[in-house]
């Protein structure tokens, strides 16, 4: 059926010369997309193939669209605001599942509220900005979360997700409704979304998850494309295809002009950060049913992704590298955070992306669509670690940065030591921190772009310092991060802008103009005009329209007090050098900042340098690094008063009514203590293990330890998702130790066995793979046999052979591959190790892989 369609779609273009694509052309307009005999989709005025990059975000619907109205905000103005920064980042496409259940009513007719209004304008906003759409008029989703659901008038509601997927009625129900979407004519582009240009292709829903037979699955999507036909449309229909994926043949035969994929490569919902290298969790993107897909001609593309729980940036581009390699022609993150929202995190706290506030992961995002516009599909880059490296892009785990750098474009998330490739032809820059063309020590993100030779436009986000977990319970009472408009010192180093150039305001209300000296210059957030000396600046360049060349959209500063960032190691060697760090913004200057230290009965207090931007530090006086318990508080003055952490209380420890929080502590032992790698009554929480109903932590028989215990029933249960999959026998779990060690790297040096006090549960024993595993995501490891009674168990390490890495936490979808696969061939490195791998399945003989296994966890050290 694919290849008759696409041989007719040829043959009336050949013989009437397609005068709708040629008058597209004329007019310099888009036609509808197609999708071609190989599965390609392509533009239909020029058959170039279809390449995006965007985000998922959703004002007008559901919380943010609530909040937005409890909070009082202009929300067609703060979409507006944002698009912008879509536009800055080079963002060309946008995703959204519609509420359907917001805007529609039981029986499957459109609602034109104000839901449909905003949303309406968001498009138009959109199309403005030349972004294209990939449109799922079908959410299931109830409009609550992260609140409990509302009532709504949409047949989602009534049915639910399983009801609508079944039930003669909600069939119905979407096939009115989805004929009535397709046909409304939006009012501010006075254009029905079936015949939307930038409409690349419609997905019919969110997420079905069928369970029914082969047979009711093609009838169910059948009936839905006829629908979406019937209206006339040319545009793909696409079906998503990443759950329930035994039925990817049927999926195929339904008429669907391609899948639509996701991919969460470190889970959802840790509540905090995840630490250590992930990028064995994003090494490639296996699409199991890869040769369904070629066999029908059926198109690829990413409707959400994001690596959740991690503050990093070097994650998205080697999604997006992974995606291009599958065959994947656009993709959306999933999900941009409405300024308005930003700091407090809520619509998906597991998730967190926003300029203003994120600005390196937003940068890693402007990367990750560049990769998909400049990497071919298919092409094999090799793997971990030779993928790191590929056309114009690096990434680096150890540097936290991801980097492009072409002949006419220097992006970087983090500070870099790279020379841009051609100073002469560069045209854009874009960064956060430093690199050898910007000096900048402030924490915003800065945009320079070339307008002509000796003319620069400078844009320059505010500081933005996360202040709280911003993975956690979130509320809209709950400050995550702050944004602060600071002065700071910038250089600018570029051949045709010389050294003593001219710096001159451009937004609304900024007045600056000034002259570099050495290439340095003062500056606020804001926008400017940077103008080679001697050279006259004009007031329109080619290209950027008034309203874009002056554009600033920024959140004001939020600094109300003073917040202070710090953590303090576990455990320090006795006689080892330590600098306390602490990142310090307040809405007064800062004029102090003390630290008050105490071990027995030796007090100390030192000042705190001030280093760059926000961090201050100190070492530790010598003569408190003794054997004990080093305890201590930070107090910063400032024109207000003092207030002293933890706990941020008004005054400071020496008055004699002052009530302090508890200290931050540290314990500070002898050379030859062990090192401690896992300690179930301080660590068990930070664990990464697939949910089972049986984890749990319970007091051990010794006061102060605890038992991190996991019970597993069965090693292998049928994933619904994925019913045909071969089975693998294996529960894994990983804790990773790089804070708890990071006081006694030098105690490192001579460890020469690890030791397990742990036991077997269901009173039998149990054969326990205990691996470690390196910062390049190589594991070295060995099975040991657990007894029911607690006892210590030593491997040597020199006991330690290769053994597989298990990316954990477990990519969704569940089909993705549950070992690392990798070329690495360095040997272990005591000093490389920053995770505990624990497996239970390696070593076990068929019988044994059916029965079911427990294992209780103490402690794991170092000797």
């Amino acid at each position: 059926m694919k290849n008759f369609r696409f041989i007719i779609f040829l043959a009336l273009s050949i013989a009437v010369v397609n005068p709708v694509v040629a008058q597209a052309v004329k007019n310099g307009k888009k036609a509808d997309v197609f999708v071609d005999d190989s599965g390609v989709m392509r533009w239909g005025h020029n058959k170039e193939e279809v390449k995006g990059f965007g985000v998922n975000y959703s004002v007008p619907f559901a919380h943010a669209f609530r909040s937005g109205k409890k909070m009082g905000v202009d929300l067609k103005k703060e979409m507006q605001n944002d698009v912008y920064h879509f536009s800055r980042l080079g963002f060309d496409l946008y995703r959204i599942h519609i509420w359907d259940t917001e805007i529609s009513d039981a029986e499957g007719n459109l609602l034109k509220n104000e839901h449909l209004d905003h949303f309406d304008f968001l498009i138009n906003e959109l199309k403005q900005r030349r972004i294209n759409f990939v449109l799922t008029p079908i959410a299931y989703w109830g409009g609550g979360w992260p609140e409990p659901d509302t009532e709504t008038p949409g047949f989602s509601h009534k049915y639910g997700k399983e009801g609508s997927l079944t039930h003669p009625d909600a069939i119905k129900a979407q096939e009115n409704y989805l004929a009535q979407f397709l046909k409304h004519v939006n009012p501010y582009t006075g254009i029905a979304y079936k015949d939307e240009p930038n409409v690349i292709a419609f997905e019919v829903s969110n997420e079905p998850h069928h369970r029914e037979s082969p047979e009711k699955v093609q009838e169910f999507i059948e009936r839905m494309i006829v629908s979406m036909k019937s209206t006339g449309t040319k545009k793909p229909i696409f079906y998503n295809v990443t759950h329930s994926i035994q039925l990817a043949e049927t999926y195929a035969k339904a008429g669907i002009d391609g899948g639509t994929f996701q991919w969460y490569p470190t889970g959802l919902g840790f509540g905090k950060e995840l630490e250590g290298n992930l990028l064995p969790n994003v090494n490639n993107y296996e699409i199991p049913f890869d040769e369904v897909w070629e066999e029908h001609g059926l198109a690829k593309l990413v409707y959400e992704f994001d690596a959740a729980d991690v503050m990093k940036s070097y994650m998205y581009p080697a999604m997006a590298r992974s995606f291009r390699q599958a065959g994947i022609q656009i993709g959306t993150h999933f999900a941009y955070d409405p300024t308005f929202m930003a700091p407090y995190n809520t619509e998906y706290d597991t998730h967190y992306m926003n300029l203003a506030y994120t600005p390196s992961k937003a940068l890693a995002l402007m990367i990750s669509g560049e990769i998909f516009h400049e990497l071919p599909m298919n092409e094999d880059l090799g793997k971990y670690p030779a993928n790191l490296n590929f056309g114009n892009f690096r990434i680096s785990y150890e540097k936290d940065l991801a980097e492009m750098n072409s002949e006419e474009k220097f992006i970087y998330t983090n500070t870099t030591e790279s020379q841009p490739k051609n100073l002469k032809k560069l045209k854009q820059i874009a960064g956060v921190g430093s690199s050898p063309v910007v000096k900048y020590e402030g924490k915003g993100a800065y945009f320079l772009d070339k307008l002509e030779k000796g003319v620069w436009r400078l844009e320059l986000m505010p500081d933005a310092i996360v202040v709280k977990n911003p993975f956690g319970n979130n509320s809209l009472d709950k400050t995550l991060a702050v944004i602060n408009h600071a002065e700071w010192e910038m250089k600018v180093t570029l051949p045709d802008l010389g050294a003593d150039f001219l710096i001159t305001g451009l937004n609304s209300g900024n007045e600056v103009s000034e002259n570099a000296t050495e290439n340095g210059f003062s500056v606020k957030p804001g926008t400017y005009i940077l103008v080679k000396n001697g050279k006259k600046s004009r007031s329109s360049y080619k290209g950027w329209s008034e309203r874009d060349l002056t554009a600033f959209v920024a959140p004001k500063t939020t600094v109300d007090r003073t917040y202070l960032v710090h953590e303090a190691v576990p455990t320090l060697t006795e006689g080892e050098k330590h600098e306390i760090s602490a990142e310090i913004v307040s809405s007064k200057p800062v004029e102090k900042v003390e630290t008050w230290f105490k071990n027995g009965n030796t007090y100390e207090s030192v000042q705190l340098q001030h280093k760059d931007a926000y961090d201050y530090g100190a070492a530790v006086p010598e003569t408190l690094l003794k054997n004990g318990m080093l305890e201590y508080r930070i107090i910063v003055t400032t024109p207000e008063g003092t207030n002293t952490f933890p706990g941020r209380q008004n005054g400071d420890p020496g008055e004699w009514d002052f009530d302090p929080d508890e200290p931050y502590k540290i314990r500070v032992v002898e050379t030859k203590f062990p090192v401690y790698l896992f300690n179930a009554s301080e660590d068990s929480e930070n664990i990464v293990a697939r949910w089972l109903p049986t984890l749990n932590t319970v007091p051990a028989a010794h006061p102060g330890e605890a038992e991190f215990r996991v019970n597993v029933e069965k090693l292998f249960e049928v994933d619904p998702e994925n019913t045909e999959a071969k089975p693998v026998y294996d529960y894994s779990f990983r804790y990773n130790f790089n804070r708890k060690v990071a006081g006694r790297e030098e105690a490192l040096e001579d460890k020469v066995k690890l030791v397990i006090k742990a036991r077997s549960l269901n009173d039998k024993p149990l054969k326990l793979q205990v691996a470690l595993v390196m910062d390049n995501g190589r594991s070295f490891g060995k099975v040991i046999e657990l007894q029911p009674e607690i006892e210590e168990y030593e491997i040597g390490l020199s006991e330690l052979q290769p053994v597989k890495t298990v990316t954990l936490p477990r990519p969704y979808p569940s089909f993705l591959p549950l070992y690392f696969e990798h070329d690495i061939q360095e040997p272990l490195k005591l000093e490389d190790a920053e995770s505990l791998q624990f497996s239970i399945g390696p070593g076990l003989s068929e019988s044994e892989q059916q029965e079911q296994h427990g294992v209780g966890i103490v402690s794991v050290r170092l000797e």
